[in-house]
Formats: structure tokens, C-alpha cells, sequence
């Protein structure tokens, strides 16, 4: 509640600094025309097919790049050969800005929709990867010693160590993974797009339109905010065997 309230207040402060032209409309519009901006392009239909493509292209590099690198990294950690190499990819991967690879996504995709899945899907492969891979290798092997040395077998362990463990690293690191579908969609249409919210920004941009991209931009913000609200609920429901952390020292 007290974040609303800060925003809140942030927000009227700078619907008073444009009243009293302390900022030049122009370059940092006030809160009311960039929400009249967002109205309009309801209103009129015109934003409808832009958020379908870049929605598309978001969701569809999310599920992908869970499906991809949680796969890649639950076989790098079960296989030593398989982590030789894959981790020293994944790790350069990982240390470059991932989102320098759209020109050369556009090169060989071209500008539709595959393109954009292709980026947002590197993004989130990578960051489940490393999650996935944590979440294995930081099982303690004395945890596993002693359910074998109780009869434990692989099919146990996977359900009940693994398992949980996995989800626990998995769904921390979902929200994140969201923005980056999110960022990899956006930022491939930036590049080289015929629509999606990327398109518009950049058509604000070389219109010098301060009002359509902070629209815009809002719009990509309150979209991902709703999924990070939804996931962190899915989070509480599945984690609800962890203990919650309790203040004090």
C-alpha cells in the first residue's frame, strides 16, 4: 500500500510541475494526456493488433525458453559431459547483453514474429538454465546420502529432493523471466518490425512523440506488473511448504 502511495504521490507531483511549467511538456508530458493518449488508442482499435504481436511473440519466447533451458539444464546437471558443454555456452551467453543478438536475429529470421520469439527465447533459456542447474547442484548430498541410505529410490528423490528444490529456484526465477520475454519481444520489433509495441516506440521516437511513448511504455510496465502479480501468486500456492521468513534478529 505505501508503494502505491509514494507512486501516487510522485505522479501528482508531476501533474503540479507541469501546471506550473516547471517541465516543458513537450519532452516529460503530464500524467493525464499520456493516460488520454492510452484511452484513445483503446478507443479506436489501433493498438489491439500491436499488443497481439508483441504478446504473442513474448509468451510463446517464455514457454520456449522454460521448456528449452530447463531441459538443457537438468541434463547438464545430471550429466558431467553434457555440463562441459553446455555451462561454458551458457556462461558466455550470460556475460554478453543478450539483446546485441537482434540485428543478427533479423539477419537470419527476418522481421516477423520469428525473429522476436527467437531473442526473447535466448533471454529466459538462459536465465532457467542456470536456475534449473542451481537448483540441482545445490541439493545437500547429505540430504540425498540419507533417503538412499532409507531406501530411497531415483524416482523418490526426483519427487520429493529434487522436485521441490527445482521449483523453488524455478518460480523465483520466473518474474524475471517474464520481463526478459517481455524485453527480447520488444526490443526485436525496436529493431526491425512492421508492428508490436516495439514498432510503435520506435515510430515515436523518430516522431519525437513523448506522449505515445510513455504511453507505451506504461502500458508494457502495468502488463508486466499483472504477470508478476499472477506468478508470485503461483509462487505462494506451490511454495506454501516453505517457511516463511520471519523479521528480527
Amino acid at each position: 500500500m505505501r508503494r502505491v502511495l509514494v507512486l501516487f504521490g510522485l505522479l501528482l507531483l508531476w501533474e503540479l510541475f507541469a501546471v506550473l511549467g516547471w517541465v516543458n511538456p513537450l519532452y516529460a508530458p503530464p500524467p493525464h494526456q499520456v493516460f488520454l493518449t492510452l484511452v484513445e488508442l483503446f478507443r479506436t482499435g489501433e493498438i489491439l493488433p500491436h499488443l497481439q504481436a508483441t504478446f504473442t511473440a513474448a509468451l510463446l519466447g517464455l514457454g520456449g525458453g522454460i521448456l528449452i533451458g530447463g531441459v538443457l539444464g537438468l541434463v547438464a546437471a545430471f550429466s558431467p559431459l553434457f555440463s562441459d558443454l553446455l555451462e561454458p555456452i551458457m556462461l558466455l551467453l550470460n556475460a554478453i547483453p543478450r539483446v546485441v543478438l537482434a540485428p543478427l536475429f533479423v539477419i537470419w529470421l527476418g522481421i516477423g514474429l520469428a525473429s522476436k520469439v527467437a531473442l526473447s527465447l535466448i533471454l529466459v533459456a538462459v536465465l532457467i538454465f542456470f536456475a534449473v542447474y542451481g537448483g540441482v547442484k545445490q541439493v545437500d548430498p547429505r540430504l540425498l546420502e540419507r533417503v538412499r541410505t532409507l531406501g530411497g529410490g531415483r524416482g523418490w528423490l526426483l519427487r520429493e529432493v529434487y522436485l521441490p528444490s527445482l521449483t523453488a529456484w524455478v518460480l523465483s526465477s520466473l518474474k524475471v523471466a517474464v520481463g526478459f520475454a517481455f524485453t527480447g519481444a520488444v526490443v526485436g520489433e525496436f529493431v526491425a518490425s512492421s508492428r508490436g509495441l516495439g514498432y510503435l516506440l520506435s515510430f515515436a521516437q523518430s516522431t519525437y512523440n513523448a506522449r505515445l511513448s510513455l504511453a507505451l511504455i506504461t502500458l508494457i510496465v502495468l502488463f508486466v506488473l499483472l504477470l508478476f502479480f499472477l506468478f508470485g501468486k503461483v509462487e505462494d500456492r506451490l511454495l506454501r511448504w516453505r517457511p516463511k521468513n520471519q523479521g528480527g534478529f
